[in-house]
């Protein structure tokens, strides 16, 4: 697989596959990996029709935007940065995505006003070093379905044991260079 140049993401599969995202130069931007998206999609199914999705560290918006175009019935892309948010508008009306919705704010508020169990995934891809790690799992435990899932991407493995007052378990894991990208479901009675 060829790699977009710096300074570009490309989306790897579904409608818009190989669609470039501009990547902004902004501290703390670090979009996932190719490789990371597209093991993530395998995990998930490559066909998303249906789902509700909210995606509350945005930035380059690629994760949101990957499940738009596959399938996605609602996206929810949550940025507070103002530059970034009028990049994912403009992304949002070039590809005429009229599945997702671009809000500007803060992603765990965001996510705390979510009915509770109303998200098919919450894509969870903070700031490494901002320390919302335990509020957004907490608030992601709240707003996802039964049946649906997390995804996490940290510096560190999650464990069990970690994500047991958020509700949530390890589905799967992934470690890729520096990144730690795990699959999140709810617990049930038998985790």
């Amino acid at each position: 697989m060829k790699t977009a140049p710096a300074g570009v993401v490309r989306l790897i599969g579904g409608q818009w596959k190989r669609t470039r995202l501009p990547v902004a130069d902004k501290p703390g931007l670090r979009p996932t990996p190719d490789r990371v998206r597209e093991t993530l999609f395998n995990w998930l199914g490559q066909d998303l029709a249906g789902w509700r999705c909210v995606d509350v560290f945005a930035g380059t918006g690629a994760l949101g935007f990957e499940a738009a175009s596959r399938g996605a019935a609602q996206v929810l892309l949550v940025e507070r940065d103002g530059e970034l948010v009028m990049q994912l508008q403009a992304i949002r009306l070039k590809l005429q995505a009229d599945t997702v919705e671009v809000e500007r704010g803060d992603g765990i508020s965001a996510l705390r006003r979510l009915a509770p169990a109303s998200m098919d995934l919450v894509l969870l891809d903070p700031p490494f070093d901002a320390g919302l790690f335990e509020a957004a799992l907490q608030a992601a435990g709240r707003a996802v379905a039964n049946g649906g899932y997390v995804y996490l991407e940290a510096p560190s493995a999650w464990r069990d044991k970690l994500l047991a007052a958020a509700g949530l378990t390890v589905h799967r894991h992934l470690k890729a260079g520096a990144v730690h990208a795990h699959l999140l479901k709810p617990r049930t009675a038998g985790d």
